[in-house]
């Protein structure tokens, strides 16, 4: 007789897990709705980002009282990058998916070879912040779950998210970025408009979520710049530059589409989730893997001076 779903084990429970969570929640948002009259149609990332750079300057989008392009409504993602930022093949939890980065052209997150080594560690080590509902941290909020909510008055500008219970309120207002000494998951976002694009730089995060499922990181000392742009009336070009010198060798930036849901009766469906979910927490324990605590500038200097030691040892060895 086949086991009943109480007698299903820890491992065959992380395994549907994450099955469930890929193949019905991640999907690309099956709206129904047909984009290709878009001015940039393509969701390829690179081609896309390149088509959209220039459609940018050209579009003259609507605008809000105050004077600003009107970022507002219901936008679905065009990505998986939460799978893996790099292009990636389908797997039995993954979709085909080409590379959201954009800068480098090859495609690939710079990760200094210390930084490499310790991704390769954590990723079977750390269960994924969003297995457990944690937030995922900018920029990864931005493209974790399929559909968000942009509303937007003369000051702020509120993001909210399927995923649980992310949301951003990111306010344009010209005040300064909070005390280094507070780190919040998804950090201190301040934004600014720069002609039609609107730029928010993201401080202060506690480096406590990861850039894909692929284990990719980030310290507590990083900056994303992240960009939103109109190029159609359907169609936003969001992109976001992530510089840590602690743990990539350069900057580097991915892209992606935003496509506006606009039939009638579209609305945001919340994920609920709560943060440190116990059930999930303790399944995922028992199988062996434990919560990522992050890192710190200062560790990962250290780890990365530790690292160059060998390698000079190794050198003068040979």
């Amino acid at each position: 007789m086949g086991r009943s779903v109480l007698q299903i084990s820890s491992s065959d429970q992380v395994t549907l897990a994450f099955t469930i969570s890929s193949a019905l929640f991640f999907m690309l948002p099956a709206t129904g709705q047909d984009w290709s009259n878009s001015v940039c149609a393509d969701d390829d990332h690179a081609t896309f980002h390149a088509c959209a750079l220039q459609a940018g300057e050209r579009f003259d989008p609507p605008r809000t009282a105050a004077g600003h392009p009107d970022l507002q409504g219901i936008w679905a993602r065009r990505a998986r990058a939460h799978e893996s930022l790099h292009a990636h093949p389908q797997t039995l939890d993954d979709f085909e998916a080409p590379s959201i980065i954009v800068t480098p052209a090859d495609g690939f997150a710079p990760m200094q070879p210390w930084a490499e080594a310790k991704r390769r560690y954590n990723r079977p080590a750390y269960v994924h912040q969003n297995a457990i509902c944690r937030l995922s941290g900018i920029p990864g909020t931005m493209y974790m779950t399929g559909t968000y909510q942009f509303m937007q008055s003369e000051n702020y500008l509120l993001v909210q998210s399927e995923e649980a219970h992310a949301f951003r309120v990111i306010p344009m207002d010209g005040r300064p970025h909070i005390g280094e000494g507070i780190q919040l998951w998804n950090g201190d976002s301040i934004g600014r408009w720069n002609g039609n694009t609107f730029v928010v730089e993201t401080r202060n995060q506690n480096a406590r979520a990861w850039l894909d499922q692929r284990a990719r990181f980030y310290t507590d000392e990083a900056l994303v710049t992240e960009r939103f742009t109109l190029i159609d009336p359907d169609t936003m070009h969001w992109e976001a530059t992530i510089e840590d010198p602690n743990v990539y060798s350069e900057a580097f930036t991915i892209a992606l589409a935003y496509r506006r849901r606009s039939a009638e009766g579209a609305e945001l469906w919340e994920e609920a989730c709560y943060e440190d979910n116990d059930l999930a927490s303790e399944t995922y324990r028992n199988v062996g893997y434990e919560l990522y605590p992050g890192i710190t500038g200062a560790e990962a200097r250290r780890l990365r001076s530790a690292w160059e030691l060998e390698d000079r040892e190794l050198e003068w060895k040979q």
